[in-house]
């Protein structure tokens, strides 16, 4: 049975996620960017929330590319502290360098941060071509899990390169299929690919954009059907 991720930005889609069976829990906010770093008080809240379900913080400081300068890293750095003591079970980071290879110094400075809190490499994972050498750099380093999409849009799209993936850990770390997830291809997937965990944010549109941007809920059901698949 894989492990189902669900991506929240809020307490009230961590608590809906959390009663739909949702084993773990990614937190970011600007969803519509790919992610950004959450707030320390927002941290605070959706830990309470989730309850015994483990939430996970991407820091990512800015939208655009994963490439960090020293401001960049600094900042997130910081905000890897401030979630780790309000709760997190784990950091999810992508430090790449200007070739779209792993920055495999700061790396080095989240695995130290993070200590016995999991360390999970993003969809950053995917911006350089070369799968088997990304994972090796990530084993080296110490990371526990990627997320990845095999590099395509959906990840029922990229399943050649997630199989990849898999087979380059070889039970090393964990690889966790996310991107356009639909919960009733979740088999599919795993079969194809044989990934242990799988990712999306299963959620719907509840208030339209008017003009100051868009806002949406964790659906229960769609968290309940991938936990199902």
């Amino acid at each position: 049975m894989p492990t189902v991720e669900i991506a929240v930005t809020d307490p009230q889609g961590a608590r809906a996620a959390r009663t739909a069976g949702a084993h773990r829990l990614e937190l970011c906010v600007a969803l519509e960017v790919g992610g950004l770093t959450p707030s320390p008080g927002l941290v605070e809240r959706v830990v309470a929330a989730a309850g015994p379900v483990g939430v996970h913080v991407l820091l990512r400081a800015r939208p655009g590319d994963f490439v960090h300068d020293e401001d960049d890293l600094a900042a997130v750095l910081r905000d890897g502290r401030l979630a780790l003591a309000a709760g997190a079970a784990g950091l999810v980071v992508g430090p790449l360098r200007p070739d779209g290879r792993f920055d495999t110094a700061a790396l080095q400075s989240f695995r130290e941060l993070a200590g016995s809190a999991q360390l999970t490499a993003h969809r950053g994972f995917d911006v350089h071509p070369d799968v088997e050498g990304n994972v090796e750099t990530l084993v080296a380093a110490g990371v526990d899990r990627i997320l990845t999409s095999g590099g395509a849009a959906s990840a029922h799209d990229g399943t050649d390169r997630l199989a990849r993936a898999v087979a380059a850990a070889a039970g090393r770390l964990t690889v966790m299929a996310g991107g356009g997830v639909v919960p009733d291809r979740v088999p599919e997937l795993v079969a194809v690919t044989g990934v242990s965990d799988v990712h999306l944010s299963a959620r719907r549109l509840t208030l339209p954009d008017t003009g100051f941007g868009a806002r949406y809920a964790v659906d229960p059901d769609l968290v309940r059907a991938a936990v199902r698949a």
